[in-house]
């Protein structure tokens, strides 16, 4: 086994101790951001589309459904509040891969990768001038990704016009660095004012949200959700509300059975976040919905054929205060670059508009039983390892503190890139398993459902990895076992220069495996 530079080059205990003791929890993303505040719903209604979720997919979907016909109604629902989970916790690398990397994507789907490239690139694009048009204050910078060598065998993965040592390190100084190779179509957002910003621009549309709502089950053409902290506890049974008039627009009438459900199921936040108050409960709610599209990223399937298609990993974030003028240029990072490396279990890490350097990555772990759950996110020794690798990477800032610490779930799926469908004859679609490269791919799956739900044929829809599911994960207790399996092997191979055990020779045989 060969020591990594981590542990060749680890920082003294005291020094990371010191960096970690000011660290508050929670997304240092979320600090000093206003966000609106949206009431839950408390009388039964109905719209012709129905979205489950609030994060970046529900609300890219709910933005490109009114730009395609603004007459249609539009209702998101979501459990706590906009972009509290995976959309306001990520780094902000705004990719335009839709397959997790090329090789992924190549290794997949090798007579398509050309279109799928070319469509990421095209759908990078479209949020930039998304992003422009509206007005949005994202914090969007098109800096593009750095993505460096720390280790000599990780030299033979870089691709032609490789950056040497030297070349990396003009643009971010580490000594950790041994080569890499830059992407210049990358961009930067802040994603938690992304979040924010798409729900602002959702509402000026005229689509409704509603938070504090958790969705318990799904049927066709019909929701039922339980609202929480609604004013006096209680709603307002009867004939369902429209939500706002749409001629026109091909609302479908409901009634039909709740057949397809889990019986734990819940909705993009569920009960996580919101059953602590313990009041304002109020009865079920139901909407009668023309489509429902679900994005519900890494939480309970509302359809039982999804149920073991995806589990939630959690990653582990780190943020420093702002760096003073000496520290930033120290580093160096005048292009501003995210900046990943290339270890199976790998970091990543950027500045923000204000100079602080997030760094995150390495761990990802799975809890038994897949629960997403905030006492999952208190991990010190995450914290500790995040903190003496960056300073690792960056020894020259040692003394630096950091100000946040945060971690969060991801849906993973063994394929690494998401995936699609339909049930309910149609009336239901759903995006799920970005697997952590989701802000950008979640406007592209925005599409994807919509164009299902609407019946068009598209180049989306005739791609084979829209067409295609990935391989279900086993149920537990053989998926605790089969993903800690995997990331004990991943490390291993991490110690030994790259090599790969047969049991991950296996799963690359079969297009499976686990993405740190």
């Amino acid at each position: 086994m060969v020591a990594t530079v981590f542990e060749r080059l680890a920082p003294p205990e005291a020094d990371v101790r010191a960096a970690l003791a000011p660290a508050v929890p929670g997304s240092g993303w979320m600090a000093g951001v206003e966000a609106p505040s949206f009431p839950p719903l408390t009388e039964d209604v109905s719209a012709d589309l129905v979205i489950v979720g609030a994060g970046y997919s529900g609300l890219w979907t709910a933005i490109l459904a009114k730009e395609r016909d603004p007459h249609r109604s539009v209702v998101v629902l979501e459990g706590a509040r906009i972009g509290w989970a995976a959309s306001g916790r990520n780094g902000g690398f705004c990719e335009p891969s839709l397959t997790h990397g090329h090789e992924n994507g190549l290794a997949r789907w090798p007579d398509e990768i050309a279109t799928l490239e070319a469509m990421g690139r095209a759908n990078l694009d479209e949020i930039e001038s998304t992003v422009e048009r509206y007005g949005m204050d994202a914090h969007f910078e098109r800096t593009g990704s750095l993505t460096v060598a720390v280790e000599p065998h990780q030299l033979a993965w870089l691709g032609e016009g490789a950056l040497d040592a030297a070349q990396v390190r003009t643009r971010v100084d580490s000594p950790t660095y041994l080569g890499g190779e830059l992407d210049p179509d990358s961009a930067l957002v802040h994603p938690y004012r992304l979040a924010v910003e798409l729900a602002r621009v959702a509402t000026e549309l005229g689509v409704v949200i509603h938070e504090r709502t958790p969705v318990e089950r799904i049927g066709a053409h019909e929701v039922i959700a339980r609202p929480r902290h609604a004013p006096g506890g209680a709603t307002r049974r009867g004939r369902p509300r429209p939500v706002a008039p749409a001629p026109g627009a091909g609302g479908s009438p409901a009634g039909q059975p709740l057949t397809e459900r889990s019986g734990a199921a819940r909705s993009s936040t569920a009960r996580s976040e919101t059953s602590r108050s313990g009041s304002g409960a109020a009865s079920t709610v139901t909407v009668r919905a023309g489509r429902i599209a679900l994005a519900t990223n890494a939480f309970r399937s509302l359809l039982r054929r999804n149920a073991l298609m995806t589990v939630p990993v959690y990653d582990y974030v780190l943020m420093t205060e702002p760096l003073t003028d000496a520290q930033l240029a120290s580093v160096g990072w005048e292009g501003r670059e995210g900046v990943g490396d290339m270890a199976n279990q790998f970091h990543y890490y950027r500045l923000t508009r204000d100079n602080r350097i997030l760094f995150g990555g390495y761990d990802a772990i799975y809890h038994a039983g897949g629960r997403v759950r905030r006492a999952h996110e208190d991990r010190p020794a995450s914290y500790e390892r995040l903190a003496a690798h960056f300073l690792t990477t960056f020894p020259q800032l040692t003394g630096i503190r950091f100000a946040h610490r945060w971690a969060g779930a991801i849906d993973t799926c063994t394929r690494f890139s998401a995936f699609f469908g339909t049930a309910h004859g149609g009336s239901v679609a759903y995006a799920l398993g970005y697997t952590g490269l989701g802000v950008g791919a979640t406007r592209f799956g925005a599409n994807v459902m919509l164009d299902l739900l609407d019946g068009v044929d598209s180049p989306r829809t005739r791609l084979a990895m829209v067409r295609e599911r990935p391989t279900p994960f086993p149920p537990e207790p053989l998926a605790s076992a089969a993903i800690n399996l995997t990331r004990r092997s991943l490390d291993r191979a991490d110690h030994r220069e790259g090599r790969r055990d047969p049991f991950l020779r296996t799963l690359d045989r079969f297009g499976l495996g686990f993405d740190s």
